[in-house]
């Protein structure tokens, strides 16, 4: 009977063993987890703060600064006019025809453009005359009509034009003020031709040297008050002298 209950005893001490083991892992189980629980609120609670953060941003007024950068444009956005179009061909052509040509110099000579002048009058930005009605200017040479200014000086226009041989190929002159029956611009006319005619009304003609764009070439250069004699005025009076024009000294 000793030998029994010795053996029940052992068997109840193994029994108490093992539960208070079991007890212990269920302890520590509750204790991760509730570690993990502890985790998991105080995660919530950092995301509660982030979004009530968040909550309360109000929209910023930004001031340029002055100098700053433009935004980039992409490539979806137009630039320019949308509503600008190519010029027409013959506007093109039309614009070419008024261009200078490269003309070289030669050895050929000028006639007289004013052969039919019947008084000389003064020197100022180029030589002034009187014509009879209908009496053409005349192209020195073979000429390019570049341009023609309509109200040039009181109402009246100029034309002028590039001489395209001889000592002053590829310089520009201009006729002015009473002329009729202008050639149009980007016409070449051959030596002789009539640039234009001289009207029935207006304040005379003035014969002078010009600029590319039609700008006197006095004007471009010394200046010009009204009547003033300038060198460009003196260089064409020569020029004209030189061809016989007995133009005078002006």
């Amino acid at each position: 009977m000793t030998a029994a209950r010795a053996l029940v005893h052992k068997v109840i001490l193994a029994a108490a063993l093992i539960a208070a083991l079991s007890l212990a892992g269920c302890g520590a189980a509750s204790t991760g987890s509730h570690t993990s629980t502890t985790g998991s609120q105080t995660t919530g609670t950092a995301s509660r703060a982030v979004t009530g953060a968040t909550s309360q941003a109000r929209p910023q007024v930004i001031e340029p600064t002055a100098g700053q950068q433009a935004l980039a444009v992409s490539a979806g956005d137009p630039v320019g006019d949308v509503h600008a179009h190519a010029p027409s061909l013959a506007d093109v052509k039309r614009q070419l025809r008024l261009e200078l040509i490269a003309a070289p110099v030669t050895n050929a000579t000028y006639i007289d453009p004013l052969r039919y002048v019947t008084r000389w009058e003064r020197t100022d930005q180029g030589v002034d005359a009187q014509m009879p009605v209908g009496a053409p200017i005349l192209a020195p040479s073979a000429v390019k009509v570049l341009a023609i200014i309509p109200n040039w000086y009181a109402g009246q226009p100029l034309v002028y034009f590039e001489l395209l041989n001889g000592p002053d190929a590829g310089r520009v002159q201009y006729v002015a003020e009473q002329i009729t029956g202008i050639a149009p611009g980007g016409t070449i006319l051959a030596q002789g031709q009539a640039i234009a005619r001289f009207a029935a009304s207006g304040t005379g003609i003035e014969y002078g040297w010009s600029t590319l764009n039609g700008v006197t070439l006095a004007r471009a250069t010394s200046g010009y008050g009204e009547g003033q004699v300038t060198p460009a005025g003196r260089s064409i009076r020569a020029w004209l002298n030189a061809l016989g024009a007995n133009a005078g000294s002006g």
